[in-house]
């Protein structure tokens, strides 16, 4: 088991920067890829980064290429989700999660862990 908690999350302002971070314990860490995922009021929830177990390759939705920096340090066990330029769309429950893998999936039913989220409310 991987437990992922969450942090970071808060009110921005349009054009402000959050960074969220996801900090794994249990088994290790390093051996699974993560991902950040977020879900806003009436939509389903939608992959926004991913990353390789060794941080070597990552995966951005078209949404927030060039904004969001996914990014990881194994022997902290922590991941980071760098998020700059905010604005209203990107209000949500952001999630971290790992798949059944080391490497970058999109298939969401790969994620067997998951963490317990964190709001990012993102003010006009």
């Amino acid at each position: 088991q991987v437990q992922l908690v969450e942090s970071g999350g808060g009110l921005a302002q349009a054009g402000g920067s959050l960074r969220l971070s996801c900090a794994a314990s249990g088994r290790t860490f390093s051996n699974y890829a993560m991902g950040w995922f977020r879900q806003a009021p009436g939509k389903e929830r939608e992959l926004v980064a991913a990353i390789t177990w060794l941080g070597s390759t990552t995966y951005y939705a078209d949404s927030v290429k060039g904004r969001f920096t996914i990014s990881r340090d194994n022997a902290k066990n922590t991941g980071y989700l760098q998020m700059n330029s905010l604005n209203p769309e990107d209000t949500a429950v952001y999630f971290c999660a790992a798949p059944n893998s080391k490497y970058i999936t999109q298939d969401e039913r790969r994620y067997i862990y998951w963490g317990q989220g964190t709001q990012v409310t993102v003010s006009s």
